[in-house]
């Protein structure tokens, strides 16, 4: 059954190394949902975590082969259970459009969402939560004319202890 998964793969930062990363999910006829890349916890290591949907059984087979790189020291794959994430999203919205009523008010308390600059012109709004949260508001603001909008690749640690033991 086809699920969720989200991949740590700690490496050095390498030249090229992305590129070879999705050139094996490209052969594995998997897409990328989510990706995000940042310094780890460990000087000199770095994270990407990648989230795509397949069986257990390909997600075990494509970690093995991820950690035959050589800049990549270990690759581990995590079901939504296992891990605590979110995203972040910003929303730019015509200032104009929601200066009627009390929907600023509305939009910061029933969306745990804070508003980063007001502009002339434009506000930026942001939210952080899981996918379907920031879509939820990102649904909320489009009547209102959504001028941008983005999210980022998932953030996520995981539960269990001692994913870079040993490195």
């Amino acid at each position: 059954m086809e699920q969720a998964y989200t991949l740590s793969i700690f490496s050095e930062n390498s030249v090229g190394l992305l590129n070879r990363i999705t050139s094996i999910l490209t052969r594995r006829h998997l897409n990328i949902d989510s990706i995000n890349s940042s310094e780890s916890e460990s000087s000199g290591i770095y994270r990407f975590t990648i989230v795509v949907k397949t069986t257990e059984a390909q997600v075990k087979k494509l970690v093995l082969q991820l950690e035959k790189q050589v800049e990549v020291m270990k690759a581990v794959y995590h079901t939504d259970s296992d891990t605590v994430f979110q995203e972040i999203a910003l929303y730019k919205i015509s200032t104009r459009s929601i200066s009627e009523g009390n929907l600023v008010e509305k939009l910061i308390r029933d969306n745990n969402a804070r508003i980063l600059s007001v502009e002339s012109d434009f506000m930026i709004i942001e939210k952080t939560g899981h996918k379907e949260e920031t879509q939820e508001l990102l649904d909320f603001l489009s009547p209102y004319g959504v001028l941008e909008f983005v999210r980022s690749g998932r953030v996520s640690v995981t539960k269990p202890m001692g994913e870079l033991e040993g490195i």
